[in-house]
């Protein structure tokens, strides 16, 4: 347990005390070797939700168990994949559930300074708890906001968020999404010991680019070893080109793979649920994400049974004459040579090709 006050004790000295006592506590475990762990990450507004709430249901359809996670403050994820509104509605993430908090933690929800709360609650019943089944299967569990130390809060419901993230990282036999709001710095240690791969979402803008790179690298920093690139939105190929000399002039980045998703109206007719787009599979951009689930698919198989490789051969950006193997994987295949599609370029026309 931990004193969340010490007398004498400035506010920003305690902040740095209980931050580095909870680190300290929690286990440094690692999933089993083959599990499928994906954090999923950018800007606001960028279409991330939609995306984990597809490639959740088509995982489902590829017969895995499915486990989505939201933590994402503003919560949306339960709409995206399809719960009925009254039901979504009803959800209280972890974050709130003061009796739960109170119950694993030995502290309520906004009690504040000067109280012990437990760091490494037990949580290993919380999916039974409070996961909700939804269409095809998938189950979900929201978690509300975690806050990071620095913010000014650090209280039982980080403990327990943090504890979560740990536990959930530990069970067998689940493909496992987390989508999350801009950055993956908010998890810290949890985030890195279990989630082998992310996708950071962006569109061809400026600012989508730059969130995009700046959690690009803080998730390469946390260790995790394969860092993903997904460019949505993407109308022709002046948008995909817009995009990658954006991510150029930011000094470049090493994503595993690069995709690129084009731009469908039908994805904001169906908001928020994204059921009706799988109703009609052979269009370009249901197409463009079921390439992804596949080359997720298949990183995993690789990084799962390597823990954190970050040596050895690396994708790297092409330069800004187009040099480099941008569509190539961490073992320095071209996707296609194994019949996997993992870098896409959108056409004037909306057909997705293979990335020359």
């Amino acid at each position: 347990m931990v004193d969340a006050m010490g007398p004498g004790e400035n506010y920003r000295h305690r902040l740095g005390r209980v931050a580095k006592s909870i680190r300290e506590a929690q286990p440094n475990k690692r999933p089993p070797a083959g599990q499928f762990r994906v954090v999923i990450t950018g800007k606001g507004g960028v279409g991330k939700t939609s995306l984990t709430a597809l490639l959740a249901r088509l995982l489902a359809r590829k017969q895995l168990t499915v486990l989505a996670l939201d933590a994402d403050p503003q919560m949306n994820l339960p709409y995206a994949l399809g719960l009925p509104p009254a039901e979504a509605r009803r959800i209280v993430p972890l974050s709130a559930n003061a009796d739960y908090v109170e119950e694993k933690t030995g502290a309520r929800p906004g009690m504040g300074w000067g109280l012990f709360f437990r760091l490494n609650p037990d949580v290993a019943d919380v999916v039974e708890r409070f996961g909700v089944v939804g269409p095809d299967g998938v189950r979900l569990l929201v978690m509300g906001t975690l806050i990071q130390p620095a913010a000014g809060c650090f209280c039982p419901e980080n403990s327990l968020l943090a504890s979560v993230v740990n536990a959930i990282n530990l069970r067998e036999g689940e493909a496992i999404l987390m989508d999350t709001q801009a950055g993956v710095e908010h998890f810290g240690r949890a985030l890195a010991a279990g989630f082998h791969q992310a996708i950071v979402v962006a569109d061809a803008t400026f600012n989508a680019i730059q969130v995009a790179m700046q959690t690009a690298r803080l998730a390469r920093g946390l260790g995790i070893p394969a860092v993903h690139l997904v460019i949505n939105r993407v109308r022709n190929e002046s948008d995909h080109q817009r995009a990658l000399d954006r991510v150029a002039a930011e000094g470049g980045f090493p994503f595993l793979t690069t995709h690129a998703l084009p731009y469908d109206e039908r994805v904001l007719e169906s908001d928020p649920a994204v059921g009706s787009l799988l109703e009609t599979p052979e269009t370009a951009f249901i197409e463009a994400v079921r390439n992804l689930r596949d080359t997720l698919i298949h990183s995993e198989q690789e990084v799962g049974t390597h823990a954190h490789p970050d040596t050895g051969s690396r994708a790297r950006w092409p330069d800004r004459g187009g040099n480099g193997p941008s569509s190539r994987s961490q073992d320095g295949h071209h996707p296609g040579e194994r019949g996997e599609i993992s870098a896409l370029r959108a056409t004037g026309h909306g057909r997705l090709l293979p990335d020359r």
